[in-house]
């Protein structure tokens, strides 16, 4: 993808939700391939999760848990169809179409975030070095499998939103930092020897919260954290703050200047129903980006744009889709923020 700004799009649900007859419509009114109609208004990437082994009907129960002083959990979630045979078709249409690929590791069976980071059931029993072997062979399974079919991927991120660590308790960041960092530097090697020219990313949550962001970092780096691009998640909605534009160009400015690497947004998302806002947000957070010094604001994903709250168990709001029939979506002017900001 060279040099050029990276306008991202996560896309994990579209299969599943195609397997349902969901489909997409442009503004004209006509079918669309969503991956087609996202690149028409200005997405350059596309970003795909894999999970270990997920359940085959690609829905998970999320378990109640708490953490943080309140409950998580208790509601169903569509996973879409992330296993690895599965990512390999849809990222045969995201290089059809000329885009930029980046495959998002969990390394567990479901959604991996600050709250849930589970080892998949078949690598329950596995000690701290089995737990190693079992990154860097999934790692390089995947990666495998994607080559061999002639995909490389632009970027691998080894983990998702790991502020607490990956496969939890071995790889926490607060009780095993070491741990932590090692299985982390297992899967950049895996990265580097199936595609030594992708780049990999260090993805965490709290994009809006400066020093937590140093917290991680400084664990990850000072405990020898390899990586080449720190990635952020960034949502105003679930950290209940309201957007602002200044303070994220600053305190993205201040990380790639602490850390001497090149960063983005792995996620962002607004409320469906608050189109302008959420226009707002996306091009706010493009431009805030884009103004960290010396080019390193590399460009951001948002995260399953494609979807509508009344068509998924859990109704999640942040997509940037409306309906317009049975069956089937629309894009709204949210996306348009990329085309419109180049």
């Amino acid at each position: 993808m060279g040099k050029d700004f990276i306008y991202g799009v996560d896309l994990g649900w579209v299969s599943q939700l195609e397997s349902q007859g969901i489909y997409w419509i442009n503004k004209n009114g006509n079918r669309t391939d969503p991956i087609e109609a996202l690149k028409e208004m200005g997405a350059t990437a596309v970003r795909l999760r894999v999970f270990v082994n997920p359940p085959r009907e690609a829905y998970w129960h999320k378990y109640e848990k708490k953490a943080q002083g309140r409950m998580f959990g208790g509601e169903d979630c569509m996973l879409g169809f992330c296993d690895k045979a599965s990512v390999l078709e849809m990222a045969k249409r995201v290089k059809k179409l000329d885009l930029g690929l980046m495959i998002d590791f969990h390394y567990s069976d479901h959604f991996a975030d600050p709250i849930y980071q589970d080892i998949p059931q078949e690598w329950e029993k596995e000690d701290f070095e089995g737990l190693q072997r079992k990154v860097e062979e999934h790692t390089r399974e995947v990666l495998t499998l994607l080559t061999a079919n002639d995909i490389y991927p632009d970027w691998v991120q080894v983990g998702n939103e790991i502020n607490t660590g990956i496969l939890l308790p071995v790889g926490s960041s607060a009780d095993e930092p070491k741990q932590l960092v090692a299985m982390l530097n297992t899967g950049y090697d895996a990265v580097k020897s199936c595609c030594p020219d992708c780049k990999v990313v260090t993805h965490i949550a709290g994009g809006n919260d400066y020093e937590m962001c140093t917290v991680f970092f400084d664990i990850f780096f000072e405990n020898g954290g390899k990586t080449d691009i720190m990635g952020f998640s960034y949502y105003p909605y679930w950290a209940q703050i309201v957007h602002d534009e200044a303070k994220l160009q600053k305190d993205m400015s201040a990380l790639a200047a602490k850390y001497g690497k090149p960063l983005m947004l792995s996620e962002i998302g607004g409320v469906e129903s608050e189109e302008e806002e959420s226009y707002e947000l996306l091009a706010g957070a493009v431009r805030a980006i884009k103004a960290v010094p010396d080019g390193q604001g590399l460009g951001v994903f948002y995260w399953e744009p494609e979807v509508g709250a009344d068509f998924l168990p859990d109704h999640y709001i942040l997509g940037a889709s409306r309906i317009a029939g049975d069956k089937c979506l629309q894009f709204t002017r949210v996306m348009s923020a990329y085309g419109d900001n180049k």
